[in-house]
């Protein structure tokens, strides 16, 4: 397998996009990744569309995006991992490249969620857990998917709603500085959040994401043509791949999601490192926060401390910018969007953008010591689990970075 970069990333701006087609909202994306990378559409290869659909009037993503964006007649494939889409997309795209099937492959991240009313996109998503025995017979949407592993998260480990809206805080005071954010400029403070209305008890509207539209792109290049592009490649080093159960009856607890935990254990070990303490070898995560919950989960299931000790990094302010793992400064799902076939894909484009420190405004660019970023993105209730290491070297291991 050969080595792969990405050397052009671009984004659109996440919210409700009403004001776009599938193949504008698309094209947003795709032209600034061609703009950063210096590449034109004839450059690319293979195209990879991440979409999760249903919601929205396209049916044919890939041909529809390939179409607008001057794509056509390359080679394209439209795929689905929930709301893991844009992470198997990336991974389609890095297969690519690494197998020597293409030179130049881009993946795309696609959504427009707000093309159907709320109760529909509630629905659609809540279809996606397990239809027979807990949508239909039980009537379980997201929210009270997550609000089970909330309540035994508390149960077991003494945490308080308190420390979830400090997840939900953290999130909105980055998005609010992230232009491209949906919630850019919205701040809240912890009161506003344990005053907001119920969704799923403990779950309030704070803790979860919001319905989005968006697009992210990323441009994936072999070794040979990587330095020929760029003088800061971003190497994708590594790539965990997990699966789960449909069904949240054959899980054993509802601390963790198992999928990311494997899928961490993969990534890990292909770059050498214990999947324990593994905070001291990144200088920033993009994390799958869904609901306030899952971020904390996430911080456990990644090794970044043990479990039930999650919940003492947001207490202690330890994944601000500054801490000892910074996560989400690009306001992560809460408080940037979370449309679901982007999502990935919008993670690709944040840790590339951190690595090269290239974050504006300063205020939310991680400091970087190590060279390492990861993404963990999650796709249902842990169905789907994608973990990319990225780093600026091409060989050997993460060092340990200096504790602040």
């Amino acid at each position: 397998m050969r080595e792969v970069a990405v050397v052009g990333v671009g984004h659109a701006k996440f919210g409700r996009r009403t004001d776009t087609t599938l193949g504008e909202l698309a094209w947003e994306a795709v032209k600034e990744a061609l703009e950063d990378a210096r590449l034109d559409q004839r450059d690319i290869q293979y195209f990879v569309v991440g979409n999760a659909g249903g919601w929205s009037a396209e049916s044919l993503p890939a041909v529809v995006v390939g179409e607008y964006c001057g794509l056509s007649p390359k080679g394209t494939m439209r795929v689905e991992a929930a709301c893991a889409t844009g992470s198997a997309a990336l991974y389609n795209a890095y297969l690519a490249v690494a197998s020597g099937m293409a030179d130049i492959a881009m993946a795309i991240g696609v959504e427009k969620m707000y093309e159907s009313p709320t109760p529909t996109v509630v629905e659609f998503i809540g279809r996606a857990g397990n239809y027979f025995w807990e949508f239909e017979n039980f009537g379980l949407t997201f929210p009270g998917y997550y609000a089970l592993y909330m309540t035994a998260y508390m149960n077991r480990f003494g945490a308080t709603e308190e420390d979830f809206c400090k997840v939900a805080v953290k999130n909105h005071h980055y998005g609010s500085i992230n232009p491209k954010a949906q919630f850019y400029g919205t701040k809240i403070t912890i009161d506003q959040c344990l005053k907001s209305r119920y969704v799923a008890w403990p779950i309030k509207l704070y803790d979860a994401s919001p319905i989005t539209d968006g697009a992210a792109a990323a441009i994936l290049v072999s070794e040979d043509l990587a330095r020929k592009i760029t003088d800061t490649p971003v190497w994708i080093r590594s790539v965990g791949v997990a699966t789960g159960t449909a069904n949240l009856s054959k899980r054993p607890d509802f601390i963790g999601l198992d999928a990311a935990y494997q899928a961490a254990e993969q990534a890990f070990k292909r770059i050498g490192i214990e999947h324990k303490d593994t905070w001291k070898y990144f200088d920033v995560a993009d994390v799958h926060d869904c609901f306030t919950i899952a971020e904390v989960m996430a911080y456990e299931d990644l090794g970044f401390v043990e479990r039930g000790m999650g919940i003492q990094l947001i207490r202690n302010g330890q994944t601000y910018k500054g801490g000892l793992i910074p996560v989400n400064l690009d306001g992560g799902l809460k408080a940037k969007g979370h449309p679901i076939g982007a999502t990935g894909t919008s993670m690709a484009v944040e840790m590339t953008k951190q690595l090269r420190q290239s974050v504006e405004p300063r205020d939310r660019q991680a400091d970087i010591y190590t060279g390492w970023a990861l993404s963990h993105n999650v796709g249902g209730t842990g169905h789907y689990a994608y973990i990319t290491i990225y780093s600026l070297d091409k060989d050997g291991s993460p060092k340990v970075k200096p504790r602040r």
